[in-house]
């Protein structure tokens, strides 16, 4: 459940951001656009355990920035994250945002400054504004690489960013546990046990199950838009 349900919120809010950020760079200066690509890309070149270190910093219920600062200033009592499930699915979804759709967003801006400005020239000298402009020209031709960037995501769907659920939850144990374990949390737990047969058979599982998710998507795709289609 895990698995597929945070899955299924990081492809739809990450491309749903990654798209936007991705058409806001195409609106600004070239200069301008390469210091905001380094920048939102940053997050992407640092590692899950750096990364875990800075939520604890944030989170931690001793010392954790929000408790001591945020909170305190509004007069409210701290509160231990690290215990609390209900807060971690969105911790997690808004984490994975953060790190991810940097490098996401450059691969959509690289389609969009490509396509033909004649299009754009054309829609001005028709008195198409800006929105217009999105919604007719670049939606439609950047339609074929979201289709194929949901479509790799899909084929994953059944794997989880390991060190986003392990380093980030300090381990997926204790009572947040069920909020934070996922299929490959449960593997390695599962081989620090020495299961090798129950692990063998969860990995292999994996497997199977993303090979068939992606020839459905593909199946999906093809009788909607052929030309879109991976296969």
């Amino acid at each position: 459940r895990n698995t597929l349900c945070y899955n299924i919120a990081f492809i739809i809010l990450g491309t749903i951001l990654s798209v936007t950020i991705a058409i806001l760079l195409s609106e600004v200066k070239a200069k301008a656009a390469k210091f905001y690509q380094s920048f939102i890309l940053l997050p992407h070149l640092i590692s899950w355990v750096i990364i875990s270190y800075l939520v604890f910093a944030f989170l931690s219920a001793e010392s954790g920035f929000i408790n001591n600062t945020i909170l305190a200033a509004l007069g409210k009592e701290g509160i231990n994250w690290y215990s609390e499930a209900k807060y971690w699915p969105v911790i997690i979804v808004l984490v994975y945002l953060w790190q991810s759709t940097g490098y996401t967003s450059i691969v959509y801006y690289a389609s969009v400054v490509g396509f033909d400005k004649g299009y754009y020239e054309a829609a001005e000298l028709e008195g198409a504004g800006p929105w217009q402009k999105i919604r007719y020209i670049t939606l439609p031709l950047l339609r074929p690489v979201i289709i194929t960037m949901v479509m790799l995501s899909v084929g994953r769907i059944f794997y989880s960013d390991f060190g986003l659920f392990y380093q980030l939850s300090q381990g997926a144990s204790g009572s947040i546990f069920k909020t934070t374990a996922t299929i490959d949390t449960y593997i390695y737990n599962a081989l620090r046990s020495s299961t090798i047969g129950m692990t063998s058979a969860a990995a292999f599982f994996q497997s199977v199950a993303c090979c068939i998710t992606i020839i459905l998507a593909n199946a999906i795709v093809k009788k909607f838009d052929e030309d879109s289609a991976i296969i």
